[in-house]
């Protein structure tokens, strides 16, 4: 699954223009295509790392752009638009890209499109290149996944399917990169045509009504061999829709992909992860060198440093969950899964359309809560926003990171557990939705049409890119949001400034009579200790945890955990950050170890530790559980209409998180691991 980011992004507003006079501006070329057909792995192919995502204006529909050189003087833009399959349509994406090819408005049209077409699916793919030909544009059409085509013995002939279309036909594998210098070179002799007035629209190939009909003669006479229509199916894929679709082996199928795509990701986290605590951990060390004693020093070692640690160092899991995702949705395998759950949707009550909104909401619950616009009914739209933050996006990843590190040492457990998380969140979203449209939302929910695509190779360049799109998203929220939140913590942990206990001061005393180092060594870092924890003790931060901490206590909460919970309400990737920030005074002993060992070391005031096993799972629970994102909060209310909706979102979710988050920790707690 390609994952965009949620954050604002600068929009796709040029100039509409109304004629083909050339100004200083670069050509600006359309990438269209039905969904499933390769488009976006052709325009990385063509692009590359030079695109960035934007979003549509006045819609949350985005799309990537990015340059491309083409055997021009100058490269040309290239807009990859939403997937869609046919123009006529009432739908979002229909009319973004019919605004986009008429001009209107805020939209420039296009000075060329190229059209992407499964060579699997012609008949279908032909439609919309029907309704694109009336238009008048300079088109190239890619004909893509020709081996597969061929694989399954259909025989194409490219030069029939460009005289009935009146257009370039380029036969491309774009996985492979086959056939793009091809692609390059037919656009860019469209564009020097454009450029100098020379070039002749083709006409209509037929009226709306009459383009099935067309596109079946189309290939017809185009496409031949013995997978033909008419010849029979490709078996081995029929076998595996079987498998994949089947009610019950396709849950468990979906539930093991799951488990191991957790545990593999736990598997190659672990040396990125050890590399970056390291490199902190170094500069920690850097900055205590070369900045003097004092306020300076604690804040960039321990506010600044330490708590950028405590988020960063879970970089590499968010960078191969999305690699992971993007490999599995191009092989065509997550349709199967959208085909299995979304039987299961529609008996909780939720819509078929509810499918893709609380897939996006696993990246993040932002863009999934906003592309529940494309479900028709009302009171669909709403069940399926308040359930969508149910869903683990990517910001609970460094929690769970965290707590199944201290739970388990097994990759394997610790897989298990990860995507149990998921699980229990999927499974809370379900039987939230079954009581909303059973109460407050009654209704029976819409089915939803899918389309299986082909069994394809997955791209490495789509994995890579998706991959990187999320990781700078993430450091992007880590260079602002969360150092802010570390330096605001810093201060809440550190003022106001009090005085070293007696018992400190005698243990310094005690130190500078001893004639042993070591024990002068030891003696120190006793007195370093009572200091850190009377500091925290009287700090702003230690007084507001102790004030609440009673609240969570039947949870197995202390302070430092209660505090930790409580700034999370405002980003949930800052709870690591916290306790990072929390545990650095109090705990110099472990200061110049790695994140997740010095948090696992943290004690409460009375000497046990912090993250016992109970502790871990109620914290595990609770986070999957409760609504910890004020700007999902925001959104709800927005796109609802209704602030009432963001109330019961919030009031719902963290009474669910409490309540069953007391429940595992009670249990635990009397079976002994408390």
């Amino acid at each position: 699954m390609a994952s965009h980011g949620s954050h604002c992004e600068p929009e796709i507003a040029p100039p509409a223009v109304s004629s083909r006079v050339r100004d200083q501006r670069p050509f600006r070329v359309a990438l269209i295509g039905n969904p499933n057909t390769g488009k976006t792995t052709l325009f990385n192919r063509l692009c590359g790392a030079r695109a960035k995502t934007s979003n549509f204006p006045g819609t949350t529909t985005g799309a990537r752009v990015g340059q491309a050189a083409v055997g021009l003087d100058s490269t040309v833009d290239v807009i990859d638009l939403p997937g869609l399959y046919q123009l006529a349509l009432e739908l979002p994406e229909a009319k973004i890209v019919r605004a986009v090819l008429e001009g209107q408005g805020v939209y420039a049209r296009p000075d060329a499109v190229v059209l992407v077409v499964d060579a699997c699916n012609l008949t279908r793919n032909l439609v919309l290149a029907g309704e694109l030909i009336s238009y008048g544009l300079p088109t190239v059409v890619a004909l893509n996944m020709v081996d597969l085509a061929q694989r399954r013995g259909l025989s194409l002939d490219a030069g029939r399917l460009a005289a009935h279309l009146g257009c370039p036909v380029v036969p491309v594998v774009a996985r492979r990169g086959l056939g793009l210098d091809r692609v390059r070179a037919e656009l860019g002799a469209l564009l020097r045509r454009v450029g100098t007035g020379r070039f002749v629209p083709a006409p209509p190939v037929a009226a709306a009504r009459e383009l099935p009909a067309w596109a079946e003669r189309v290939v017809e006479d185009s496409v031949g061999g013995a997978g033909a229509v008419g010849s029979g199916g490709d078996t081995l894929t029929e076998r595996l829709d079987k498998a994949f679709t089947h009610p019950i082996l396709g849950l468990l199928v979906f539930v093991a992909v799951m488990v191991g795509l957790f545990s593999t990701l736990f598997w190659l986290a672990t040396i990125p992860m050890d590399l970056i605590e390291t490199t902190f951990t170094e500069l920690g060390r850097i900055a205590g060198r070369l900045l003097p004693d004092g306020l300076v020093h604690d804040l960039v070692s321990k506010g600044i440093i330490g708590g950028i640690a405590g988020t960063v160092v879970f970089l590499p899991q968010i960078c191969l969950l999305f690699f992971l995702i993007s490999l599995l949705e191009d092989t065509g395998y997550l349709a199967r899964a959208a085909f299995v759950m979304d039987r299961l949707l529609c008996r909780f009550g939720l819509p078929g359309h509810a499918f893709v909104p609380l897939l996006t909401a696993h990246a993040c619950a932002l863009p999934g809560i906003m592309s529940t616009r494309l479900i028709p009914d009302r009171r669909d739209r709403v069940a399926t926003i308040l359930v969508a933050p149910f869903m683990s996006c990517s910001a609970r990843l460094p929690v769970y990171v965290l707590l199944t590190s201290l739970l388990f040492t097994s990759p394997l457990l610790a897989g298990v557990a990860f995507a149990g998380c998921y699980l229990l969140g999927a499974l809370s979203a379900l039987l939230t939705a079954l009581l909303v449209r059973r109460t407050v939302l009654r209704g029976a929910a819409r089915p939803m049409i899918l389309e299986l695509p082909s069994y394809k190779a997955p791209s490495l360049l789509n994995a890579v890119i998706a991959a990187k799109d999320q990781g700078l998203a993430f450091l992007k929220n880590a260079g602002t949001v969360i150092m802010a939140i570390c330096v605001v913590m810093w201060w809440l942990n550190t003022f106001p400034r009090t005085a070293p206990p007696a018992e400190a001061e005698a243990l310094r005393v005690q130190a500078a009579a001893a004639g042993d180092p070591a024990r002068a060594a030891e003696l120190n870092l006793q007195a370093d200790l009572l200091t850190g924890r009377a500091t925290q003790v009287s700090s702003f931060a230690g007084r507001l945890g102790r004030t609440l901490q009673p609240a969570f206590a039947p949870l197995g909460y202390d302070w430092q955990l209660t505090v930790g919970v409580l700034t999370s309400f405002l980003a949930r990737e800052v709870f690591v950050s916290t306790l990072s920030v929390l545990v650095g005074d109090a705990n110099d002993d472990v200061h110049d170890q790695g994140v997740i060992e010095r948090i696992k070391a943290a004690r409460r005031d009375d000497g046990r530790l912090v993250f016992t096993p109970a502790t871990s799972v109620s914290l595990l629970v609770f986070f999957v559980l409760a609504m910890q994102c004020l700007p999902t909060l925001a959104v709800t209310r927005r796109e609802t209409g209704h602030i009432k909706w963001a109330a019961l979102q919030l009031g719902y979710m963290t009474s669910l998180a409490y309540v069953v988050a007391f429940i595992a920790y009670q249990s635990l707690r009397a079976a002994g691991l408390s």
